[in-house]
C-alpha cells in the first residue's frame, strides 16, 4: 500500500498517481470480442449455448429461462433474502421515481416549443453473476427502466458453474420486478446477443449494467450500433477523514471494495497523521480474518492508497482529481465538506453511511461511472432509458418574424438551399 503525504511529497506527483488513466485494451481481448460478436451474429442461439458452455457452466442445456423456474427460485432463498429484495426494490423505486421528466410545451402568439419525454421502445440489461449472485444489480438496472416506461426490458445473466442455472436470488428480483425476457448468457455474447438478436433474444435499442472487462469491451465495440449507457471499469472507493473519523470504520469500509477484485482502487485522503496509523493497523487485523483476504490483500498492495493532506480542502482536490465512483465523507461536518466536491458517482456523508447500505438497499443507484468519468458522467437512472425529441410550430407570421436570422446563418455557413426553404415560404421577408 502506498502511503502518501502532501507534505513531504509534490501534490502534483500524487494528482498524477490519482488521475484518470487512458487504457488501450489489449488487442488480445479487443479480438477475443470481436471475434464473440462475429460467431454470435452468424451462429445465434445455437453459437451462444457453446460459448455458455466453455465460459459460464458445463451444465448449460437451454437459454430462456422459464415460468417454471422462477416459481422454484422462491423456494430456494430465504424468507430473510426475500423481504431483503422487496424492502431494497422500494426504497430504490421511490429514489428513481423523483428523476421522471415530464414532457412540456410553451404557446407564444405564432410559435409553439417544446419538449417530448418518451422511453426508449426496448433496452436490455446485463446482470452479472456467475461467481456470486447480485439481485441488487437486477434491481437497480430494472427499476429505472420501469418507472421510464420501457414497453420491454430483456435481462441476461451468466449460469452459475455449479448448476447451470442463473442465482435464484437474482430470478427472484427479476419476478419482483416483472421481467419475464430472462436469459443464462453472460460475458460479451450477452452484449452481442442483445444488440443483433436471435430467435430466442429480443434486439433492444439500449444495453445497460455492469460487467467484466469482456462485457465492457463488447460495449464498446457496439456502441453506435446499439445504446450503452456506460463502460464500468474497476470498483473504486475514495474516503474523506478527520481526526472524528473512526479508524475501524474507514478500513472495514476500504476492505468492502477491496474485495470485489485484485483492481479495485482503495484511497483514504486523512488530515490527520495519527488516524492514518490506526487505518493502516486495522487494516492488517482485519484482512487477516476476511473471507476474500487473498483477493483483499492483492489490492490492497497494488492499488491502496493514504494520502496525509495539509487540510480539508486540499484533501477534497486530490479526491476531485480521482473523481471516485463511492466517496464517503468521514469528517466532523461532512455538509461543509460536501460543498468542496465536485466530482463523484455516489457520495454517502457521515460515520454512519458504508457504501455497501447505499449500494444494496438505500435508494440510490449502485452502476457508476469509474475511472474518473464521474468528471462527466452519473450514476445510472431514469434518463437513461429516456429520449427526448424537440418540437416546434411556426405560424406564417411567426416564421417571417425569425426567417432573416435563419437565411443569414445559412448563407454564411454556405447552405444556399438551406436557406431557399425559408425564403420560398417567406418571399425573401
Amino acid at each position: 500500500m502506498k502511503v502518501l503525504s502532501t507534505k513531504k511529497d509534490k501534490i502534483n506527483d500524487i494528482k498524477l498517481i490519482l488521475e484518470p488513466k487512458f487504457f488501450d485494451e489489449s488487442s488480445e481481448i479487443s479480438n477475443i470480442v470481436k471475434k464473440i460478436i462475429s460467431d454470435v451474429k452468424t451462429g445465434g442461439d445455437e453459437t451462444i449455448l457453446t460459448l455458455g458452455k466453455k465460459f459460464d457452466s458445463k451444465k448449460l442445456t437451454s437459454l430462456k429461462v422459464t415460468e417454471e423456474e422462477i416459481d422454484k427460485s422462491y423456494d430456494q432463498i430465504s424468507p430473510n433474502l426475500l423481504n431483503a429484495i422487496k424492502t431494497a426494490k422500494n426504497n430504490i423505486y421511490n429514489f428513481h421515481k423523483k428523476q421522471l421528466q415530464n414532457s412540456w410545451f410553451e404557446t407564444f402568439d405564432n410559435l409553439i416549443y417544446g419538449q417530448i419525454v418518451k422511453p426508449i421502445e426496448k433496452v436490455g440489461f446485463y446482470a452479472p453473476g456467475g461467481l456470486a449472485p447480485y439481485p441488487s444489480t437486477v434491481l437497480m438496472t430494472a427499476i429505472p427502466g420501469i418507472i421510464a416506461g420501457v414497453k420491454q426490458l430483456v435481462m441476461t445473466a451468466p449460469a452459475q458453474k455449479e448448476t447451470g442455472n442463473i442465482h435464484p436470488a437474482m430470478l427472484v428480483a427479476a419476478r419482483e420486478c416483472n421481467i419475464t425476457d430472462i436469459f443464462k448468457i453472460g460475458g460479451a455474447q450477452a452484449v452481442a446477443a442483445l444488440a443483433f438478436g436471435t430467435d430466442l433474444v429480443p434486439k433492444v435499442d439500449k444495453i445497460v449494467g455492469p460487467g467484466n472487462t469482456f462485457v465492457a469491451e463488447a460495449k464498446r465495440q457496439l456502441f453506435g450500433y446499439v445504446g450503452i449507457d456506460q463502460m464500468a471499469g474497476p470498483s473504486e472507493i475514495l474516503v474523506i477523514c478527520d481526526k472524528t473519523a473512526n479508524p475501524s470504520f474507514v478500513a472495514a469500509d476500504m476492505l468492502s471494495q477491496a474485495e470485489h477484485a485484485e483492481d479495485s482502487r482503495c484511497v483514504v485522503i486523512t488530515t490527520c497523521r495519527e488516524l492514518a496509523e490506526k487505518i493502516i493497523k486495522e487494516l492488517e487485523i482485519q484482512t487477516k480474518s476476511a473471507l476474500r483476504k487473498e483477493m483483499i490483500q492483492k489490492s490492497l498492495d497494488s492499488n491502496g492508497t493514504i494520502i496525509i493532506a495539509n487540510n480539508e480542502e486540499e484533501a477534497c482536490e486530490l479526491s476531485n482529481v480521482f473523481a471516485p465512483e463511492h466517496l464517503e465523507l468521514q469528517t466532523k461536518n461532512p455538509w461543509d465538506t460536501l460543498k468542496l466536491i465536485k466530482n463523484a458517482g455516489t457520495i454517502m456523508l457521515g460515520h454512519y453511511t458504508p457504501v455497501p447500505v447505499c449500494d444494496f438497499a438505500a435508494g440510490p443507484n449502485h452502476t457508476l461511472p469509474t475511472m474518473g468519468t464521474a468528471r462527466f458522467s452519473s450514476a445510472l437512472g431514469v434518463d437513461d432509458y429516456i429520449k427526448k425529441s424537440g418540437i416546434l410550430s411556426f405560424t406564417q407570421k411567426g416564421l417571417e418574424e425569425i426567417s432573416q436570422t435563419g437565411i443569414t446563418i445559412a448563407e454564411a455557413e454556405g447552405f444556399e438551399a438551406h436557406a431557399n426553404t425559408i425564403k420560398i415560404r417567406t418571399k425573401g421577408k
